[in-house]
């Protein structure tokens, strides 16, 4: 299992019920939201990941089952894993996508790749 299935229709049924358009991607062998062509809320196997920002991502941290995204061995500030029993509920859920889309207008889009000929 690359990643949750069951999560992402659940991610982008919120994303869909709040009116919000994004764009489907695969990477890091998980699966992403993309809301204005800004990486938003995705998948990890079985873990949300958040992008959050710094602002709020004290508070969240706070929040059971919910740590810091140590994706490449060292913790990414403003990125948050929540593990599944921290988003059984439809409310804990949103509330994560809702930090997501908050940060998401401020948020910086990575650099685009120049292509190699």
């Amino acid at each position: 299992m690359a990643y949750d299935t069951q999560l992402a229709e659940r991610i982008s049924t919120v994303l869909e019920q709040k009116g919000v358009v994004f764009e489907i991607k695969k990477m890091m062998g998980g699966w992403c939201a993309m809301v204005n062509g800004k990486m938003c809320v995705g998948i990890i196997k079985n873990q949300l990941m958040a992008r959050i920002g710094p602002d709020t991502y004290e508070r969240a941290l706070a929040r059971p089952f919910c740590g810091e995204m140590n994706f490449t061995g060292r913790s990414m500030k403003g990125y948050v894993f929540v593990e599944p029993d921290g988003i059984d509920a439809e409310d804990d859920l949103e509330y994560y996508v809702d930090l997501c889309l908050a940060f998401n207008p401020i948020a910086k889009a990575s650099k685009k790749r120049k292509k190699k000929k």
